[in-house]
C-alpha cells in the first residue's frame, strides 16, 4: 500500500484483464493496494461461470471500496493465442456491461501507452513491468500485478490522459 493524492475522493480501478486479472485500486482516502484475482475455470464449471465470478468480484470491490469514480483497463488490440483472446473478449463485455449499469465511466489505455509511461519504453518486457512497479515503491507478485499498478499510476500522473 502506498499514499497518493486524491483527486476525486472516491476510489479508482485498474485492471489488466485475462484469466489472472492484475488489479490496483487507488481507495477514497488516496492509498494504493494492488493484487491478483484468478478467473480459471473449475473442472466442472460451465463455460460462463468464470464471467459470473468476475461480476461478483466487482461488485464486491465496489461494495467495499464505495462507488467507483471510474475504471481503467488495459486496452489489448492483439493476442498471440485464440484462448486469451476469448477470455479477454469475455471479460472486457462482462467489465463493460458492469459498468454501464451502474454508470461507472470506464477507459482502455492501450498497451504502449502504459509501458512507456512505466519504463519509458513502449515495447517492455514483463521484467522491465515487474522493476518499474518496484522501483516507484510496490511489491507486485507478477507482471499482472505490474501492469495494474502502472495503468493505475498513468491514470493518476496524467489525469486520464489529459497532460
Amino acid at each position: 500500500m502506498r499514499p497518493v493524492q486524491s483527486t476525486s475522493g472516491r476510489p479508482l480501478l485498474a485492471l489488466d484483464l485475462g484469466t489472472t486479472t492484475g488489479w490496483a485500486l487507488r481507495d477514497a482516502d488516496g492509498m494504493i493496494l494492488s493484487g491478483t484475482a484468478s478467473f480459471r475455470p473449475g473442472r466442472f464449471d460451465g463455460g460462463g461461470m468464470r464471467y459470473l465470478r468476475f461480476t461478483n468480484w466487482l461488485s464486491e470491490f465496489d461494495r467495499l471500496s464505495g462507488p467507483m469514480a471510474s475504471i481503467w483497463f488495459e486496452e489489448v488490440r492483439r493476442h498471440a493465442a485464440t484462448d486469451a483472446a476469448h477470455v479477454y473478449g469475455g471479460l472486457m463485455a462482462t467489465l463493460s456491461a458492469w459498468a454501464e449499469l451502474r454508470g461507472v465511466p470506464y477507459q482502455g489505455v492501450p498497451v504502449g501507452t502504459i509501458k512507456r509511461h512505466a519504463t519509458g519504453k513502449g515495447n517492455a518486457s514483463k521484467a522491465a513491468m515487474i522493476a518499474a512497479a518496484r522501483a516507484r515503491g510496490f511489491s507486485p507478485a507478477d507482471d499482472n500485478e505490474a501492469d495494474a499498478i502502472a495503468i493505475l499510476l498513468w491514470a493518476i500522473e496524467t489525469e486520464g490522459g489529459v497532460q
